[in-house]
Protein backbone atom coordinates (compact mmCIF):
# COMPACT_ATOMS: atom_id res chain seq x y z
CA UNK A 1 0.00 0.00 0.00
CA UNK A 2 0.94 3.37 -0.65
CA UNK A 3 0.08 6.82 1.04
CA UNK A 4 -0.61 9.93 -1.30
CA UNK A 5 -0.46 13.44 -0.33
CA UNK A 6 -1.72 16.53 -2.67
CA UNK A 7 0.32 19.54 -2.14
CA UNK A 8 1.02 23.33 -4.33
CA UNK A 9 4.28 22.86 -6.58
CA UNK A 10 5.09 26.79 -7.57
CA UNK A 11 6.93 27.19 -11.03
CA UNK A 12 9.49 30.01 -11.23
CA UNK A 13 6.80 32.40 -12.79
CA UNK A 14 4.93 31.91 -9.40
CA UNK A 15 2.09 29.63 -10.94
CA UNK A 16 0.53 27.00 -8.14
CA UNK A 17 0.30 23.90 -9.50
CA UNK A 18 -1.63 21.40 -8.42
CA UNK A 19 0.60 18.27 -7.61
CA UNK A 20 0.09 14.83 -5.70
CA UNK A 21 3.21 12.54 -4.16
CA UNK A 22 2.53 8.78 -3.93
CA UNK A 23 5.12 7.66 -0.73
CA UNK A 24 5.41 3.77 -0.59
CA UNK A 25 6.13 2.17 2.61
CA UNK A 26 9.38 2.02 3.95
CA UNK A 27 12.64 3.95 2.80
CA UNK A 28 11.58 4.58 -1.62
CA UNK A 29 14.75 3.34 -4.11
CA UNK A 30 14.28 6.70 -6.01
CA UNK A 31 11.56 9.30 -7.45
CA UNK A 32 9.56 8.88 -10.58
CA UNK A 33 8.38 12.55 -12.33
CA UNK A 34 5.22 11.20 -13.95
CA UNK A 35 5.10 13.53 -17.20
CA UNK A 36 1.76 13.19 -18.62
CA UNK A 37 0.31 14.07 -22.06
CA UNK A 38 -1.39 16.93 -23.67
CA UNK A 39 -5.33 17.51 -22.08
CA UNK A 40 -4.78 14.11 -19.86
CA UNK A 41 -4.98 15.19 -15.90
CA UNK A 42 -3.18 13.89 -13.34
CA UNK A 43 -5.68 11.78 -12.06
CA UNK A 44 -5.63 9.61 -15.14
CA UNK A 45 -1.83 8.45 -13.61
CA UNK A 46 -3.13 7.50 -10.40
CA UNK A 47 -3.11 3.43 -10.75
CA UNK A 48 0.27 3.45 -12.16
CA UNK A 49 1.59 6.10 -9.39
CA UNK A 50 0.38 3.51 -6.73
CA UNK A 51 1.65 0.41 -8.31
CA UNK A 52 5.06 2.35 -8.91
CA UNK A 53 4.75 3.15 -5.43
CA UNK A 54 3.85 -0.27 -4.27
CA UNK A 55 7.00 -1.15 -6.15
CA UNK A 56 9.29 1.32 -3.74
CA UNK A 57 9.22 4.16 -5.82
CA UNK A 58 7.95 7.74 -4.55
CA UNK A 59 6.38 9.03 -7.73
CA UNK A 60 4.98 12.59 -8.56
CA UNK A 61 2.23 13.42 -10.36
CA UNK A 62 1.29 17.14 -11.15
CA UNK A 63 -1.43 19.23 -13.70
CA UNK A 64 -0.02 21.33 -15.66
CA UNK A 65 -1.47 24.88 -16.01
CA UNK A 66 -4.30 25.59 -17.46
CA UNK A 67 -5.86 21.95 -16.73
CA UNK A 68 -7.53 19.64 -14.52
CA UNK A 69 -6.93 21.36 -10.51
CA UNK A 70 -4.90 23.57 -11.84
CA UNK A 71 -6.42 25.45 -14.42
CA UNK A 72 -8.00 28.89 -13.71
CA UNK A 73 -11.97 30.12 -13.09
CA UNK A 74 -11.91 30.67 -16.96
CA UNK A 75 -9.37 29.60 -19.99
CA UNK A 76 -10.68 32.49 -22.07
CA UNK A 77 -7.84 34.70 -22.22
CA UNK A 78 -5.72 32.64 -20.14
CA UNK A 79 -2.27 33.25 -21.99
CA UNK A 80 0.51 30.78 -21.49
CA UNK A 81 2.65 28.87 -24.33
CA UNK A 82 2.55 25.07 -24.91
CA UNK A 83 6.15 24.50 -23.89
CA UNK A 84 5.66 26.60 -20.52
CA UNK A 85 4.65 22.91 -19.07
CA UNK A 86 8.05 21.65 -20.00
CA UNK A 87 9.85 25.08 -18.84
CA UNK A 88 8.19 25.93 -15.94
CA UNK A 89 5.52 23.55 -14.44
CA UNK A 90 7.68 19.70 -15.01
CA UNK A 91 11.08 21.75 -14.35
CA UNK A 92 9.43 22.59 -10.98
CA UNK A 93 9.00 19.09 -10.80
CA UNK A 94 12.59 18.21 -10.99
CA UNK A 95 13.45 21.01 -8.83
CA UNK A 96 10.98 19.72 -6.10
CA UNK A 97 12.58 15.90 -6.39
CA UNK A 98 16.09 16.81 -6.57
CA UNK A 99 15.94 18.03 -3.34
CA UNK A 100 14.91 14.56 -1.69
CA UNK A 101 18.23 13.49 -2.44
CA UNK A 102 17.04 10.21 -4.20
CA UNK A 103 18.07 9.32 -7.73
CA UNK A 104 15.50 10.94 -10.25
CA UNK A 105 13.82 8.98 -12.80
CA UNK A 106 11.64 9.91 -15.91
CA UNK A 107 8.24 8.06 -16.94
CA UNK A 108 6.83 10.30 -20.23
CA UNK A 109 3.45 9.88 -22.26
CA UNK A 110 3.27 11.75 -25.26
CA UNK A 111 4.02 15.33 -24.92
CA UNK A 112 6.06 13.90 -21.93
CA UNK A 113 8.46 12.75 -24.09
CA UNK A 114 9.06 15.93 -25.64
CA UNK A 115 9.21 17.39 -22.42
CA UNK A 116 12.19 15.75 -21.39
CA UNK A 117 14.58 16.70 -24.19
CA UNK A 118 13.66 20.38 -22.98
CA UNK A 119 14.91 20.07 -19.63
CA UNK A 120 17.81 22.57 -18.18
CA UNK A 121 19.10 20.10 -15.77
CA UNK A 122 19.34 16.40 -17.86
CA UNK A 123 21.91 15.77 -15.55
CA UNK A 124 19.75 15.20 -12.44
CA UNK A 125 17.55 12.76 -14.57
CA UNK A 126 19.33 9.06 -14.47
CA UNK A 127 16.58 7.29 -16.60
CA UNK A 128 13.80 7.99 -18.54
CA UNK A 129 11.18 5.58 -19.74
CA UNK A 130 8.50 7.04 -22.31
CA UNK A 131 5.13 5.75 -24.01
CA UNK A 132 3.39 6.94 -27.08
CA UNK A 133 5.78 9.63 -27.73
CA UNK A 134 5.64 10.87 -31.59
CA UNK A 135 6.27 13.53 -33.67
CA UNK A 136 2.19 14.83 -34.61
CA UNK A 137 2.55 14.93 -37.86
CA UNK A 138 -0.66 12.89 -39.80
CA UNK A 139 1.60 12.02 -42.37
CA UNK A 140 2.91 9.13 -39.74
CA UNK A 141 -0.69 8.20 -39.36
CA UNK A 142 -2.39 5.54 -40.88
CA UNK A 143 -4.62 6.89 -43.63
CA UNK A 144 -8.02 7.45 -42.41
CA UNK A 145 -7.02 8.31 -38.90
CA UNK A 146 -4.56 11.45 -41.06
CA UNK A 147 -7.83 12.62 -42.96
CA UNK A 148 -9.67 12.63 -39.90
CA UNK A 149 -6.77 14.83 -38.03
CA UNK A 150 -6.37 17.15 -41.02
CA UNK A 151 -10.22 17.62 -41.15
CA UNK A 152 -10.30 18.29 -37.08
CA UNK A 153 -6.90 20.64 -37.28
CA UNK A 154 -8.33 22.56 -40.58
CA UNK A 155 -12.27 22.65 -39.85
CA UNK A 156 -13.06 21.87 -36.58
CA UNK A 157 -10.55 23.03 -33.86
CA UNK A 158 -10.56 26.80 -35.79
CA UNK A 159 -14.12 27.17 -35.49
CA UNK A 160 -14.24 26.23 -31.84
CA UNK A 161 -11.79 28.13 -30.81
CA UNK A 162 -12.77 30.69 -32.08
CA UNK A 163 -16.40 30.70 -30.90
CA UNK A 164 -14.75 29.96 -27.26
CA UNK A 165 -11.52 31.64 -27.10
CA UNK A 166 -10.14 28.17 -26.03
CA UNK A 167 -9.81 24.51 -27.23
CA UNK A 168 -12.67 22.87 -26.26
CA UNK A 169 -11.25 19.21 -26.04
CA UNK A 170 -13.56 17.94 -23.65
CA UNK A 171 -16.77 18.38 -25.91
CA UNK A 172 -14.84 15.63 -28.49
CA UNK A 173 -13.55 13.33 -26.20
CA UNK A 174 -9.99 13.85 -26.56
CA UNK A 175 -9.31 14.96 -23.03
CA UNK A 176 -9.23 18.10 -20.99
CA UNK A 177 -9.92 21.36 -22.18
CA UNK A 178 -6.72 23.68 -23.43
CA UNK A 179 -5.21 26.45 -23.23
CA UNK A 180 -5.54 29.04 -26.63
CA UNK A 181 -1.84 29.39 -26.72
CA UNK A 182 -1.40 25.41 -26.07
CA UNK A 183 -3.47 25.50 -29.19
CA UNK A 184 -1.96 27.42 -31.45
CA UNK A 185 1.55 25.61 -31.12
CA UNK A 186 0.07 22.32 -31.15
CA UNK A 187 -1.79 22.95 -34.46
CA UNK A 188 1.52 24.64 -36.12
CA UNK A 189 4.10 21.96 -34.71
CA UNK A 190 1.69 19.11 -36.48
CA UNK A 191 2.16 20.33 -39.77
CA UNK A 192 6.08 19.21 -40.00
CA UNK A 193 7.41 15.28 -39.87
CA UNK A 194 9.57 16.18 -37.69
CA UNK A 195 6.69 18.86 -35.11
CA UNK A 196 8.72 21.77 -33.97
CA UNK A 197 12.23 20.61 -34.70
CA UNK A 198 11.45 21.50 -38.21
CA UNK A 199 10.32 24.58 -37.45
CA UNK A 200 12.14 27.50 -38.50
CA UNK A 201 11.53 29.40 -34.76
CA UNK A 202 12.46 26.43 -33.32
CA UNK A 203 15.90 25.06 -34.15
CA UNK A 204 17.45 26.17 -30.84
CA UNK A 205 15.46 23.40 -28.96
CA UNK A 206 18.16 20.82 -31.48
CA UNK A 207 20.76 21.85 -28.57
CA UNK A 208 18.64 21.54 -25.93
CA UNK A 209 17.85 18.15 -27.41
CA UNK A 210 21.41 16.76 -27.99
CA UNK A 211 22.92 17.37 -24.28
CA UNK A 212 20.29 14.81 -23.27
CA UNK A 213 22.81 11.75 -22.69
CA UNK A 214 21.42 9.75 -20.26
CA UNK A 215 19.74 6.13 -21.08
CA UNK A 216 15.89 5.94 -22.55
CA UNK A 217 13.36 3.58 -23.63
CA UNK A 218 10.55 4.87 -26.13
CA UNK A 219 7.89 2.23 -25.90
CA UNK A 220 5.02 2.74 -28.73
CA UNK A 221 2.29 0.26 -29.55
CA UNK A 222 1.89 -0.62 -33.20
CA UNK A 223 -1.91 0.11 -32.85
CA UNK A 224 -1.10 3.38 -31.69
CA UNK A 225 -2.73 5.53 -34.16
CA UNK A 226 -1.84 8.91 -33.12
CA UNK A 227 2.49 7.69 -32.71
CA UNK A 228 2.87 4.94 -34.65
CA UNK A 229 6.63 3.56 -33.93
CA UNK A 230 7.41 5.45 -37.16
CA UNK A 231 6.10 8.91 -35.82
CA UNK A 232 8.24 7.84 -32.78
CA UNK A 233 11.58 7.12 -34.36
CA UNK A 234 10.81 10.64 -36.76
CA UNK A 235 10.87 12.61 -33.33
CA UNK A 236 13.55 10.62 -31.24
CA UNK A 237 16.38 11.15 -33.90
CA UNK A 238 16.54 14.22 -32.11
CA UNK A 239 17.90 12.90 -28.50
CA UNK A 240 21.26 11.78 -30.72
CA UNK A 241 23.43 11.77 -27.66
CA UNK A 242 21.12 9.53 -25.48
CA UNK A 243 21.43 5.75 -24.92
CA UNK A 244 18.03 5.30 -26.91
CA UNK A 245 15.95 1.91 -27.01
CA UNK A 246 13.35 1.33 -29.22
CA UNK A 247 10.47 -1.04 -27.43
CA UNK A 248 7.31 -1.84 -30.39
CA UNK A 249 4.47 -3.18 -28.10
CA UNK A 250 2.32 -5.47 -29.49
CA UNK A 251 -1.42 -5.59 -28.31
CA UNK A 252 -1.69 -8.94 -28.96
CA UNK A 253 1.34 -10.01 -26.47
CA UNK A 254 -0.29 -6.83 -24.07
CA UNK A 255 -3.82 -8.55 -23.75
CA UNK A 256 -5.94 -6.53 -26.00
CA UNK A 257 -6.34 -2.86 -27.86
CA UNK A 258 -3.27 -0.05 -26.14
CA UNK A 259 -3.93 3.22 -28.43
CA UNK A 260 -2.86 6.47 -27.48
CA UNK A 261 -4.09 6.20 -23.94
CA UNK A 262 -3.77 2.47 -23.16
CA UNK A 263 -0.31 2.22 -21.54
CA UNK A 264 -1.75 3.97 -18.18
CA UNK A 265 -4.77 1.23 -18.35
CA UNK A 266 -5.04 -1.05 -15.95
CA UNK A 267 -4.44 -3.74 -19.25
CA UNK A 268 -0.84 -2.03 -19.07
CA UNK A 269 0.36 -3.69 -15.84
CA UNK A 270 2.89 -5.82 -17.68
CA UNK A 271 4.46 -3.04 -19.54
CA UNK A 272 4.67 -0.95 -16.09
CA UNK A 273 6.30 -3.82 -14.54
CA UNK A 274 8.85 -3.60 -17.18
CA UNK A 275 9.47 -0.17 -16.78
CA UNK A 276 9.98 -0.43 -13.45
CA UNK A 277 12.30 -3.32 -13.52
CA UNK A 278 14.44 -1.21 -15.68
CA UNK A 279 14.95 1.59 -13.67
CA UNK A 280 15.52 -1.28 -10.49
CA UNK A 281 18.70 -2.23 -13.35
CA UNK A 282 19.69 1.40 -13.64
CA UNK A 283 19.61 1.66 -9.70
CA UNK A 284 21.75 -1.41 -9.63
CA UNK A 285 24.10 -0.92 -12.23
CA UNK A 286 24.90 2.89 -12.30
CA UNK A 287 27.88 2.91 -12.99
CA UNK A 288 28.28 0.65 -15.98
CA UNK A 289 24.91 2.31 -17.17
CA UNK A 290 26.62 4.74 -19.53
CA UNK A 291 28.75 2.20 -21.27
CA UNK A 292 26.25 -0.12 -22.03
CA UNK A 293 23.58 1.36 -24.37
CA UNK A 294 21.01 -0.36 -26.54
CA UNK A 295 20.04 1.45 -29.60
CA UNK A 296 22.05 4.64 -30.26
CA UNK A 297 20.95 7.52 -32.68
Amino acid sequence: MSSVEEFTLYAADGYALKASVFRPVGTPVGSLLMAGATGVPQRFYQRFANYAAGRGFSVITLDYRGVGKSRPASLRGFDMAYLDWAYLDLAAAVSHLTREGLPLFWVGHSFGGHALGLQSEHALIKGAYCFGTGAGWAGWMPRLEAIKVRFMWSMVLPLMVKARGYLAWSVLGMGEDLPVGVYRDWKRWCRYPHYFFDDPDMQHVKHSFSQLSIPCVFANAVDDRWALPRSRDAFIKHYCNAQVERLDLDPCVSGGEIGHMGYFRPTAINSWSVALDWFNNLLENEPASKAKGSTAY
